[in-house]
């Protein structure tokens, strides 16, 4: 079986509980998913099979969609509703027009330190090791890049007030720490209530599978039919093609000289990432464009 298995993860289920329950479904070994999400958050969890695992890098790099609750008035120490309270203050006043403006200021490029209760490393050890063990360390500040943040609820008359939104971000962005932030922007403690991750890996909630009914399907013989092609997955990469006697040079990961490549859509930068694919849209792998040498270069065939 090859191609992307999208999953809709559950509650309560983490990253590796989901790969493990579709090994044994499938009975195959070689699954890889595309972007970790903690057990309490819910959604998109693209799962690579087979030869496929050999895109995950570039499902990774893609950005990702959430739908989140930021509960107001509460601080934990895991900046979501887990994790043990460390500030508890009810009835925070805040203003709608307030939360329209503190929301304005996390569009575009950001910089986030890293919550404690995340598996980012300091000297060998991940943070959530240190965090369990009672310990905090400095963390270096990343930057990463809010391309949409969008209002969809507000309750702000209750005791501990929340913001419902939807955010659109790139690689490596910590929603928990977003909420968090916007908490602090607007004066109060704040935590991250609930997650759904909308979009992964230009994949939605349209194309995802429950376990049960990955489980109905296998069962059925019908599973193959619900997968997503490697390539149709890594579709933000542009598209370059060579003819067919090209085309059995490439599949056996020789170099391609420029001259023989009809590449669209490219920037024209060097070390460009393409899609290869012969004139009868046969798809041969990932290659990569080197401008001072005039080559394609094989990165990863798919013969």
């Amino acid at each position: 079986m090859d191609g992307i298995l999208a999953v809709w993860k559950p509650e309560g289920w983490t990253s590796h509980d989901v790969v493990a329950k579709v090994r044994r479904i499938l009975r195959m070994k070689r699954i890889g998913h595309a972007g970790t999400l903690d057990p309490m958050v819910t959604g998109v969890l693209p799962l690579c099979l087979g030869r496929s695992t050999r895109v995950v890098e570039y499902l990774q790099e893609r950005p990702k969609a959430y739908e989140a609750v930021l509960k107001l008035g509460i601080a934990t120490d895991t900046e979501d509703i887990t994790g043990a309270v460390l500030d508890d203050q009810p009835y925070p006043q805040v203003s709608e027009d307030a939360v329209r403006t503190a929301l304005r200021r996390f569009v575009g490029q950001i910089d986030q330190i890293p919550p404690m209760y995340s598996a980012v490393k300091v000297d060998g050890k991940r943070l959530y090791e240190l965090a369990r063990e009672g310990k905090t360390v400095e963390r270096k500040s990343r930057t990463v890049t809010i391309y949409q943040l969008e209002l969809l609820e507000m309750k702000l008359d209750q005791q501990y007030p929340e913001i419902r939104f939807s955010a659109t971000c790139s690689k490596g962005t910590y929603i928990r720490t977003l909420c968090v932030d916007i908490g602090k922007a607007l004066g109060v403690p704040a935590t991250m209530a609930s997650l759904t991750r909308s979009m992964s890996g230009g994949i939605t909630r349209d194309r995802c599978l429950t376990l049960e009914r990955i489980e109905e399907l296998q069962q059925s013989g019908q599973l193959d039919e619900h997968l997503i092609d490697a390539d149709e997955a890594i579709d933000h990469l542009p598209i370059a093609e060579v003819s067919a006697a090209v085309g059995k040079q490439a599949l056996l990961g020789q170099k391609i000289a420029l001259t023989e490549v009809s590449i669209a859509d490219v920037s024209g930068d060097n070390d460009e990432i393409v899609r290869l694919y012969n004139d009868s849209r046969l798809f041969i792998g990932i290659f990569q464009i080197d401008t001072e040498s005039a080559l394609l270069k094989p990165i990863k065939v798919f013969s």
